[in-house]
């Protein structure tokens, strides 16, 4: 007779669904860069903390290291966004701890509004000669931002 071999860890770790390429793409797919990020070019990699309840749902979360200018809040708001998958632990109610770091580039905000950009210039209708002289109008700018 031959015995099944125990499972190594009790309690099996969290994982998010699709594994780190998906997680990566869910960050870049969501993050929104701060505007008073933008205006001050601010890039860098904010570190957060964060724990998973029993359930999959991250519960707190912390900032470790961060870069101010909105990055942080932006940080947590996307930390706070992600959902676990979570194997049941003999009945036990866990909470896991891990960390993320995300990553504001400005290169990647730049290429993606260029491929997002659409610009629409309207210049007013040439006067006709019956109509009285008026003071030219600028025109208006309308920039439409796909996501």
């Amino acid at each position: 007779m031959h015995k099944s071999a125990k499972d190594k860890h009790f309690i099996k770790q969290p994982w998010y669904e699709g594994g780190p390429k998906a997680l990566k793409k869910f960050v870049s797919e969501n993050l929104r860069y701060p505007v008073e990020a933008l205006e001050n070019s601010i890039e860098g990699t904010v570190f957060v903390k964060y724990d998973i309840d029993h359930q999959g749902n991250v519960v707190d979360a912390k900032v470790i290291t961060g870069l101010g200018y909105g990055c942080d809040e932006e940080a947590l708001r996307l930390t706070k966004m992600l959902k676990f998958k979570v194997e049941k632990p003999r009945g036990l109610r866990v909470l896991y701890h891990k960390s993320i770091q995300i990553h504001f580039r400005l290169q990647e905000v730049k290429q993606q509004a260029e491929t997002a950009r659409i610009q629409y210039n309207f210049a007013p209708s040439p006067k006709k000669e019956s109509e009285p002289e008026q003071k030219p109008s600028g025109g208006y700018i309308i920039t439409i931002h796909t996501q």
